[in-house]
């Protein structure tokens, strides 16, 4: 993998963590909303709510394609067998990790068809 796939890797994946700290600040200032001796104002949950999915599934998105491209990537293909055992093993943990998000995005995708 060369330095600049690395970099623009990196470079998403810090654009997902600031999206991760959005979702977030989202979650608490429903809780504090919730919290409110006036009583929740429901556009301010329905907003923060319904901004709150979105960048889950946004997150949700990138992560996979991340994990897709990592899956892709065959570093060890001409080297020893145990060294191509560990990344196999690293591949299905990640296979495994899409399938959880792919339970989240249908999580995600029930909701808004409720709302």
């Amino acid at each position: 993998m060369d330095s600049q796939t690395q970099n623009t890797s990196l470079q998403r994946l810090q654009n997902v963590e600031k999206r991760i700290v959005r979702v977030l600040e989202l979650a608490g200032g429903v809780m504090d909303e919730l919290s409110n001796p006036a009583g929740p104002r429901k556009e301010f949950v329905n907003n923060h709510c319904r901004e709150f999915m979105q960048l889950i599934k946004d997150i949700q998105v990138s992560l996979r394609e991340e994990i897709k491209s990592a899956c892709d990537y065959r570093p060890f293909e001409k080297c020893d067998y145990s060294s191509r055992i560990a990344n196999e093993i690293c591949c299905k943990k990640l296979e495994y990790v899409i399938s959880q998000l792919d339970g989240m995005k249908q999580t995600i995708d029930e909701y808004h068809a409720a709302i």
